[in-house]
């Protein structure tokens, strides 16, 4: 189909899918010829996608009313259903866009297809599947810029998430609150996707060395019209630090309390801040160690893998829905 590029990458394991603002890595684990047919059936499924969700994209960048919104496009649909769960504050469908469309795909590659493990990036949010006894560990980078890891967790097949998603004021995305990176787990990416965007907004403190506009000063289509989001943070004091922090993480546990998310992290000024399975708040600072060379490694198939986000535009289907930070699986 015309402008949507297709190919294996030289490693012969990872499928590049891109068209227009979305780009996807995509890698299936399992019998040669099953990987070969879940990346045939992701390819299929990604014709048309793209034109599907512009056909609604009006409606999709509008926030939530008293009444849920009406899609034709499945992606659309997705997108709305896990905003719908949090119309209680302001979101739009497109909070959960790139999650959506990572789900949409994955669904896709896996359909009639059997795999050990799968994963769809959508420039760092992700999509994962996993047959019963599999899992994925999945390294935590809390600076964009810095392709070094924080830390790590490991998703079990035993587990209720099978979605990642990071947001922060320091990506590509546009963001109220002043978190360099809140990394959320959840059932899918879509769900995730939503719930980091709004934590990472809550993570937020008044402060004279907060830099904020609105954003439609720097992109016009931004479903967050001329709310002021963040384009600079300088030092901060301790206080202000916790004190930011901790209304996310109040965010955070009504998500988890709610059934929403399965856990989170998040990161302020080289402090982290964890809400794991007991609901409980813990100070944890990065301690995983850095890629040994580059901005990542490749040193065979269950060796570890950086998952690099591909650049997006400035503006379209790359705003507002927290795909920053680069994770690493394996």
């Amino acid at each position: 189909m015309s402008g949507i590029h297709a190919r294996m990458l030289p490693d012969g394991r990872r499928l590049h899918l891109q068209h227009g603002p979305i780009d996807l890595i995509i890698e299936a684990f399992g019998d040669t010829t099953e990987c070969s047919a879940a990346y045939a059936q992701a390819r299929t499924a990604f014709e048309g996608l793209l034109e599907g969700l512009a056909a609604e994209l009006p409606e999709l960048r509008r926030g939530l009313g008293a009444r849920p919104p009406v899609f034709r496009d499945p992606v659309a649909r997705r997108m709305a259903a896990v905003a719908w769960t949090h119309r209680a504050t302001f979101v739009t469908p497109m909070a959960a866009v790139a999650g959506a469309v990572a789900d949409q795909i994955l669904a896709a590659l896996c359909r009639g297809r059997c795999l050990a493990r799968a994963y769809v990036n959508n420039g760092g949010d992700i999509a994962v599947h996993l047959a019963p006894g599999e899992r994925f560990a999945v390294g935590l980078v809390t600076r964009p810029e810095f392709a070094r890891l924080a830390g790590r967790f490991t998703i079990e097949a035993a587990l209720p998430v099978r979605g990642v998603a990071t947001s922060g004021w320091r990506g590509r995305s546009l963001s109220l609150g002043i978190a360099d990176a809140v990394t959320v787990l959840a059932r899918d990416a879509a769900a995730a996707d939503v719930a980091a965007t709004l934590i990472a907004n809550a993570v937020n403190v008044e402060h004279p060395a907060i830099g904020r506009c609105p954003a439609c000063e720097i992109d016009p289509d931004s479903d967050l019209g001329a709310r002021p989001v963040t384009v600079a943070v300088g030092t901060l004091e301790p206080a202000a630090i916790a004190a930011a922090l901790e209304r996310g993480v109040a965010v955070t546990q009504s998500m988890r309390r709610a059934g929403l998310i399965h856990a989170a992290a998040l990161s302020l000024a080289d402090t982290t801040r964890v809400v794991d399975d007991g609901g409980a708040a813990r100070r944890r600072m990065g301690s995983a160690p850095s890629p040994p060379r580059g901005e990542g490694w490749d040193e065979g198939r269950d060796a570890p893998r950086l998952i690099e986000p591909s650049p997006r535009p400035s503006s379209g289907f790359g705003r507002g829905s927290g795909r920053d930070p680069l994770h690493a699986a394996w």
